[in-house]
């Protein structure tokens, strides 16, 4: 195999032809692109109960790496509001060290399902239940902000939502009015900051600047990086690697694959929605290859998980970035950040960042989707409220797990109910005279059944269903199968039995025009040799002829329902002919003149 046809980064067929121009815009949006991720990285990790220096980390190392070996042109990586909920839980359970295992671990799982060429397979993932988890972590990061946003006097909140929720309200008495004036200011000029001037100076980062102005002149009494986490490093740390434990392992696994679930849903969403932007086409399983390798380094240089932010890569198409160079810039821009303004950010106050997050939980919540349930079917509102619920009550972990298979028994109900298992009589329509009844006898003793759709286990029942439904056991039961495009085991199984019992006593199936991934199932299991290979019937017509064969009956007269058909057809062209004929004599009379009768 071909390394490079295998691992192919698009900054490789990028950089063929580019150009001055193309590296300024990219070095214009890569800077701007760093200073709008600066607070949400910071964010981020004081969300996700580690330090603000890990999710500045996390944005330089992950988010150069994806940028340079991803799949995609324009996307930006770092860490994101989707992983607060299990990072934050992880954190408190297990401690850094584990979560740092845990990281690497999801790293493993991404770069494996990119290598299996699997990238396509997230698309197959329900809307009702990535919408349903998406809007419950937003409710969860809005809940791990009401201690900072109003500056409660709480010494640990716990991680359980109904018990966090019950200890804030508790708590509720000691909010500090500097802290909530300050995070309330903060959020509005967030949100009424005008658009216009968001592309070249986002809102976050006024917010941010002012708050920290506010908070050094004044000297306000309010909670900052500094007196909390005693500052940010002017450097980054030298790799460290993790101490590995098999007993930490394996309940780690777990967690790691929903990072990696998630990692890989961000991404690849992030991936569509920057190809819609510039119109190009990403490479899912190159993506998904890069978000492995970048969650595998981030860890060892004190980072957290990472994956594709789409506000980011939306600022970055917005400010004109071109290539995987703009996501690099960002990441270097972060870098000089750390080396120069360091001792700066310790006058940076939780609350400001606090608003930041308020801002990222309100545009991350799909609330329109809450009034939109009652236009949906109903299975996919209950796999949304259900998604939703358990991310809020329980835990994401499990709100994934349960969706996914609620999503998918609910999908093969629906499959299902399109079976549909006939009984075929004269009056039944078909697409053609073999597959018709129309003018044929069926011998006594002869049943015929239409199958239509998926036979899959979620309907197999219903063959039996519907001859019981008969009340009568024939001689010979032919299936027609010819509307029958896929099969699984349980509709092989459903056969098998049917054969068996009618075998048992002494009756007959034949099939009757089998489609490829049937035939070749039911070749590949023996029950083709089974049934014996002579009662596999091209159509109906070669089936009511083997029944008969089976029955010791003669054969059919041979009969062409469209005969009478033809024979009009024949005789009306005859007319016309001789017509034809008599009107050119009309038209043209004998050259003496004298016209013929």
């Amino acid at each position: 195999m071909n390394w490079f046809s295998f691992f192919r980064p698009r900054l490789v067929d990028t950089l063929k032809n580019y150009s001055a121009s193309d590296f300024i815009a990219d070095l214009t949006a890569g800077f701007t692109v760093g200073i709008v991720a600066l607070p949400l990285a910071m964010a981020f990790a004081i969300a996700s109960g580690v330090k603000p220096e890990a999710g500045i980390f996390t944005a330089v190392i992950a988010g150069f790496v994806i940028s340079a070996l991803g799949g995609t042109k324009v996307s930006i990586g770092g860490p994101t509001g989707a992983f607060i909920v299990i990072l934050y839980g992880i954190y408190a359970k297990y401690g850094a060290e584990n979560l740092a295992i845990c990281t690497i671990m999801a790293g493993v799982i991404l770069f494996i399902m990119g290598a299996a060429r699997l990238g396509t397979i997230i698309k197959f993932i329900p809307y009702p239940v990535t919408m349903g988890f998406t809007s419950g972590i937003a409710v969860l990061i809005f809940s791990t902000q009401i201690k900072d946003f109003l500056g409660l006097t709480v010494d640990k909140v716990p991680s359980d939502f109904a018990e966090k929720m019950r200890v804030l309200v508790e708590h509720v008495g000691t909010f500090q009015a500097p802290t909530l004036a300050l995070a309330a200011v903060s959020l509005a000029i967030i949100l009424f900051w005008p658009k216009k001037w968001q592309r070249r100076v986002p809102g976050s980062i006024v917010a941010l600047v002012l708050g920290t102005v506010a908070v050094a002149l004044f000297q306000l009494p309010v909670e900052t990086i500094g007196s909390k986490f005693g500052g940010i490093p002017q450097s980054l740390p030298h790799p460290h690697i993790p101490a590995l434990a098999w007993e930490n392992i394996q309940h780690l696994f777990q967690p790691a694959t929903t990072i990696a679930l998630l990692a890989a849903i961000e991404s690849l969403l992030c991936a569509v929605v920057a190809d819609g932007m510039i119109d190009d086409r990403h490479d899912s399983n190159q993506e998904l290859m890069a978000q492995g390798i970048a969650n595998i380094l981030s860890p060892l240089f004190g980072g957290i998980a990472a994956t594709g932010a789409i506000a980011r890569t939306a600022t970055n198409v917005k400010c004109g970035g071109r290539s995987p160079v703009a996501g690099m810039v960002h990441a270097v821009t972060l870098l000089v950040i750390i080396l120069a303004a360091a001792p700066l950010a310790k006058f940076i106050p939780l609350a400001t960042l606090s608003a930041v997050l308020v801002n990222v939980a309100l545009n991350m919540g799909e609330w329109h989707n809450f009034s939109r349930l009652p236009k949906w079917p109903r299975s996919d509102a209950v796999v949304f409220l259900t998604a939703f619920a358990l991310t809020v009550v329980v835990d994401l972990t499990v709100a994934v797990e349960i969706g996914m298979v609620l999503a998918a028994i609910l999908f093969i109900k629906r499959v299902s109910e399109t079976t549909q298992i006939t009984a075929v009589d004269e009056s039944s329509e078909t697409e053609g005279p073999q597959h018709s009844l129309i003018g044929k006898e069926i011998p006594k003793g002869v049943m015929i059944y239409r199958i239509f759709g998926s036979f899959f286990f979620g309907a197999a029942d219903k063959l039996e269903t519907a001859l019981k439904r008969s009340g009568q056991e024939p001689e010979v039961l032919i299936l027609g199968m010819r509307k029958v495009l896929a099969m699984d085991a349980t509709g092989l199984n459903a056969l098998e039995d049917l054969y068996e019992r009618l075998h048992a006593r002494g009756k007959h199936i034949i099939l009757s025009g089998p489609h490829t991934q049937p035939l070749f199932m039911m070749d590949k299991a023996g029950f083709l040799d089974q049934l014996g290979r002579e009662n596999i019937c091209a159509d109906l017509e070669q089936a009511l002829e083997r029944a008969r064969e089976i029955l010791g009956l003669p054969p059919a007269p041979s009969h062409d329902p469209l005969q009478e058909e033809k024979e009009k057809f024949e005789t009306a062209r005859r007319e016309l002919a001789v017509a034809l004929e008599r009107a050119g004599k009309v038209f043209n009379p004998p050259a003496n003149g004298e016209p013929k009768e």
